[in-house]
């Protein structure tokens, strides 16, 4: 599973990265500790605001990590979602509608896992060369307690894609991130691949990724602390 990252690249160099088009919403601060529920950069393709019948472009946005299903009764919900089995998500009914029509990509500069040693959970720190290119799924959840005319009556929310760990995550845990290559960025974001037989090949095609894991601090494991030192190997 993913269940805590490390993003730090500026918005900046997620446009030159990632050939984005159009940036929605502030800026969001470096995080050496991203914890699910927060706020978090996503990038997407979907169709300007102000012109819905346009082609697509590339939006660097944010979203709450934590899928919030449209049919979801309240926030809370997304709070058990923060990762998808890449295996079933044209199955599954929080995933589905999702993973044909809302795909994503979250940035990182690797991902932490916690392995199970001497009755403890040591954490590691897993990247790769540049940013990790993590596959996600997003979602837009209608408030129903918010007036019409509220600018934030939708919450935008995203998961982070899993698949079966090899390499050198395997050994770690067993499960890891969808990490994409560069190569498949495109065909992953494109809102025209929108048949579910074409999404699952898509998927069984990502190739392994090329990870480097080493031991970090045990202060990593609150949400409270977040800092550089986090990265910094034991």
């Amino acid at each position: 599973m993913c269940g805590r990252y490390a993003s730090t690249t500026t918005d900046k160099e997620l446009r030159s990265a990632f050939a984005v088009e159009e940036v929605v919403d502030d800026a969001l601060p470096p995080s050496y500790n991203v914890a699910p529920t927060q706020q978090v950069r996503v990038i997407l393709e979907r169709p300007p605001r102000e012109a819905p019948d346009a082609d697509p472009v590339r939006q660097l946005r944010s979203a709450r990590w934590g899928l919030v299903p449209s049919w979801a009764k309240d926030v809370a919900t997304g709070n058990r979602l923060i990762n998808a089995r890449s295996e079933s998500i044209t199955e599954k009914p929080a995933f589905r509608r999702a993973a044909v029509r809302r795909r994503c990509i979250l940035p990182a500069d690797g991902y932490f896992e916690w392995q199970k040693r001497d009755g403890k959970k040591i954490p590691y720190f897993l990247h790769g060369e540049g940013v990790l290119a993590m596959a996600g799924l997003y979602e837009l959840w209608r408030d129903p307690d918010k007036a019409e005319d509220d600018p934030d009556r939708w919450l935008w929310s995203a998961t982070i894609l899993t698949t079966e760990a090899t390499d050198a995550a395997g050994h770690i845990h067993d499960r890891s991130p969808v990490v994409l290559p560069e190569t498949f960025v495109e065909h992953w974001l494109d809102p025209a691949i929108d048949d579910p037989a074409q999404v699952r090949a898509l998927l069984a095609s990502v190739p392994e990724p090329k990870l480097e894991p080493y031991e970090v601090r045990t202060a990593v494991n609150s949400p409270r602390n977040n800092s550089p030192e986090l990265l910094r190997p034991v």
